[in-house]
């Protein structure tokens, strides 16, 4: 297998495959459901951020230079920090929102780093192929679940806050108090992960992997690259949410060990 058995796709055949979105178009319509404008939104934005990126690739990749690759990771770690502040329904105090931003800047760093450097051993170490399509499926993960962690907890520690309260009042330290809000967001937060996971291979073929074959890659090699990937999500999605809830619900109580008003 290589690269010439790729098949084209040209223009004319891609669009006929946006009769996807007059489907769903028509069955909100049929069932009654205003979200009409948001899907035309939605599928106008994919096609425009995903031409415009495409471009930019290509002049990336024709261009490989350290101050480019770094450049494309820190705007796409910036907006991936934007989206999963956004993402949270529960409102956060901006503590909070600066945590989100500094575990995902943590989880990220590690993790890329190992897998990088270590598991991969790319050469030079910010070659653009390498470094920005596995940093974007990295940063992507992790990016849904802090959102997920960060959900649980503060809408737990609100929910639960006469529990917590009446915890302290018994003599549990701060820790003690939220550890059940804490491990219940690291475990909502990790499980998505967990669960693609346990279906990979049998009930779905990820996205990478599916690209690689396609390319012509041989599917024994796409499939390494595909474990080693998901071994790397899952490790910053959990290094990234485990700062983030082990200092985050800190937040929540003054330096006296009183929980603070959650109200506002």
């Amino acid at each position: 297998m290589n690269n010439s058995s790729v098949m084209d796709l040209p223009i004319l055949n891609l669009a006929i495959a946006y009769v996807f979105v007059l489907l769903l178009l028509l069955i909100f319509k049929a069932r009654g459901i205003r979200r009409e404008r948001q899907i035309l939104i939605a599928a106008t934005r994919m096609t425009i951020q995903l031409t415009v990126m495409g471009y930019i690739l290509m002049f990336v990749f024709e261009n490989p230079s350290w101050w480019l690759t770094l450049l494309m990771l820190a705007v796409m770690l910036s907006f991936a920090m934007y989206n999963a502040v956004k993402r949270v329904k529960v409102e956060m105090s901006k503590e909070l929102k600066r945590l989100v931003c500094l575990s995902m800047a943590a989880g990220y760093t590690v993790t890329a780093a190992v897998f990088l450097f270590v598991v991969l051993r790319i050469n030079p170490w910010f070659d653009p192929q390498y470094c920005i399509p596995i940093s974007g499926m990295i940063v992507g993960n992790s990016m849904t679940g802090i959102a997920l962690g960060a959900n649980k907890l503060c809408s737990g520690m609100r929910e639960r806050r006469e529990l917590v309260e009446n915890s302290l009042m018994l003599g549990a330290t701060p820790a003690a108090a939220a550890r059940g809000v804490v491990n219940d967001a690291f475990d909502s937060a990790i499980l998505p992960t967990m669960n693609n996971m346990l279906t990979m291979g049998i009930v779905s073929l990820p996205g990478m992997m599916t690209g690689q074959i396609l390319s012509g890659t041989f599917p024994l090699t796409a499939i390494k690259y595909q474990i080693g990937i998901m071994l790397a999500i899952l490790g910053c999605t959990a290094l990234t949410v485990v700062i983030f809830v082990t200092l985050g619900y800190k937040t929540f109580f003054t330096k006296y060990a009183a929980l603070r008003d959650l109200e506002h």
